[in-house]
């Protein structure tokens, strides 16, 4: 069974399944859905339609550099059937998928870091800007950051006197 990838999506196009497209210079498109075939027509760029795994690739959003992507590649060459070979491939496919979650979830927790900080600051920022937007509960025990400015000198005294 021939698992094909759909030309604008990059979605995989199940047997019996999906539009064909063959142009007038024999190059043939594969669509996994009316959707993809309608924008294909349409002439948009796969790149910069937000949903398509090339946006995705394009913009970092998923993995594209993994070890394990090359399992699933196209091979046209006929591999000689192998009995042993096989049964190895078999036990190892839970294996390999269990690794490429793994990454993925690493991938996207380091993807998202920056966000994460980058809010914070703003919620620190302007939670020091709009105090007085809280209740006067909230902010009876809180005491702003100051910033204090404090030679090397100084501290080198204080250190020695100590």
């Amino acid at each position: 069974m021939r698992l094909e990838k759909c030309w604008f999506c990059s979605s995989t196009v199940y047997p019996g399944h999906g539009i064909q497209f063959v142009r007038n210079d024999a190059k043939i498109f594969r669509f996994c859905r009316s959707k993809c075939h309608k924008n294909f027509k349409m002439k948009r760029n796969p790149r910069k339609v937000k949903w398509t795994k090339a946006f995705r690739h394009l913009r970092g959003k998923d993995m594209t550099q993994d070890a394990t992507f090359e399992f699933e590649r196209k091979r046209n060459r006929p591999e000689r059937y192998d009995r042993n070979v096989t049964e190895q491939t078999l036990k190892a496919i839970p294996l390999i998928t269990k690794i490429r979650h793994d990454r993925q979830k690493k991938h996207i927790t380091e993807r998202q870091k920056a966000g994460k900080s980058m809010s914070r600051k703003k919620d620190a920022k302007e939670l020091d800007q709009d105090l007085q937007m809280l209740p006067k509960k909230d902010t009876a025990n809180y005491v702003p950051k100051q910033k204090v400015l404090v030679s090397q000198l100084k501290t080198e005294e204080n250190l020695m006197e100590e």
